[in-house]
Parts: C-alpha cells; structure tokens; sequence
C-alpha cells in the first residue's frame, strides 16, 4: 500500500514536535514506602519531523506503548524513547505522563489516617546524539493565610487554598514524596484528605499563627530545593484562589544551579 506519510514535502518546515496526546494508560511509578506505585497517566507521546518528510506514523506510538504494556515505569523511559525514535526514524523523542499519585497521611491530631491525592507529571526527552532531559513536576494543594487581612483585622483573618506547583531537574534521585514533604513544610498549612473536629482546631489555629504571603511561600521553597545538590534547575509557582477578592495571587521563582550568579 501506498505510504503516504513518506512522500516529500517541498514546504521546507521541520515540525519540532508531532505525535499523540491524551491517551490513557497504566504506568508504575516509584514509591518510597511501598518500592512501587500503580496507577493510570495520561500520556503524550512526540518526535520530531524533518523538513522533507509529509507526515508520521502515528500508529507506531501506539504500537511502542503496546510493547511496554503495564511495564511503563520511569526506570525504563530511556528504553521507550529510544523504541520511538529507531521506530519512527526520528532525531528526537518525547514523553510526557500526567497521573495521580497517593500518599497516606495521617490527620495532626487524631491520626486518622486517609490517602491524599497530588497530581504529578514527568517530561522526559532523548536526542539520537545523545542529549537527554528529565523533568518532574508535583502540584501540591496547601492553605494560606493573609498576613496583612490578620494585621488589619480584629476579627480573623482571610484564608485560601493554594496550589504550589514545583518542577526539578535533578542529578541523582529526589523521590516524588520528599518534594511534597518540602512544599508543605513551607506552607502556612497542608491539606488533608480527612479532619476530626480536633484536627479542625489545630489546622485553623497553626495556619493563623503562620500567615505568609504567595511571595513568602515561593521564597522558602526555593531556598529549600536550592540547599539540595540533588536538584540542579527547579521552578516554584503558587496560585492562591483568593477568598475575599475576584482574582488569584500568583508567584513565580526559577532557578538554574550552573547559571546562578547570586543567591535568592
């Protein structure tokens, strides 16, 4: 049959990045207290396209993730990536997996204890010269509190839930736990998935002794992740869902360890 994807293209544009999105499939993920973690991403799949060729097979990414069926872990990324790109003729290859992950946590107070969700995603790349990236990503939900609503106010203070979204490249292994512990260290508050009436009074209670700013959220993470020699690049960005205006407060922090000139 005829291989119309082949033909030649006289257009004379590389397209950096072609392939599939959103396709649903399960992965295995590494889990610190449990060796490994099962659960379903969602996947997109690219190569490039040199300039001369029409068009990709787009059933080949199908028939990669098939050979990796219920075998896709993070260990053996560099194996699919190199499958998609010997499969596809390709100078580069493309991987990106967004999936819930779980940690059981137990409430301050009374202990109970409930699984939290955090959405995770992994970004991986692989060039036929050799040149690889590895990026992982965590949003972590977390409560805080208005320093200036607790100043002004003689009554409370205004609170929010936040979403605290943390990129890394690393050089050796940070697990998908520590950064979540690190975020909601610096936090005014972590969230729960369930609170007794006494677990109620003390996150209420901390979360007013510790008001922080967006800024200061971003700020004391990145001067955590930036103590890690483990993490050699990392983003920081916070997005309070205000409680009391029509809008969100947001900051942003990146850092790159080789081209850093100061401190932050």
């Amino acid at each position: 049959m005829k291989d119309v994807q082949n033909q030649p293209d006289d257009r004379n544009i590389a397209i950096n990045k072609v392939g599939i999105r959103n396709i649903k499939y399960p992965i295995s993920v590494l889990d610190r207290a449990h060796a490994a973690q099962h659960t379903v991403a969602d996947i997109n799949l690219y190569v490039q396209l040199p300039e001369q060729f029409r068009g990709t097979h787009m059933s080949r990414f199908i028939e990669v993730l098939n050979r990796y069926q219920r075998e896709i872990d993070v260990r053996n990324l560099d194996d699919i990536l190199q499958d998609m790109r010997e499969r596809l003729n390709s100078e580069a290859a493309y991987l990106e997996m967004s999936f819930p992950y779980f940690i059981e946590k137990q409430a301050p107070v009374s202990k109970a204890t409930s699984l939290m969700e955090y959405l995770c995603t992994m970004m991986a790349c692989q060039h036929r010269d050799g040149r690889k990236d590895f990026v992982l990503t965590v949003k972590v939900p977390v409560t805080t509190l208005c320093p200036c609503s607790k100043e002004i106010s003689e009554r409370g203070a205004h609170n929010q839930r936040s979403t605290v979204t943390v990129s890394t490249r690393m050089n050796s292994l940070v697990w998908i736990e520590e950064l979540i512990e690190l975020v909601e260290k610096c936090a005014v508050c972590d969230l729960y998935a369930l609170l007794k009436r006494e677990d109620e009074k003390y996150v209420t209670e901390r979360a007013y002794d510790n008001p922080a700013f967006v800024e200061d959220i971003v700020r004391e993470i990145a001067r955590s992740l930036r103590n890690d020699p483990r993490i050699i690049w990392f983003t920081v960005e916070s997005e309070n869902m205000e409680s009391i205006h029509n809008h969100n407060a947001y900051a942003f922090v990146e850092y790159n360890r080789e081209a850093a000139s100061g401190e932050i």
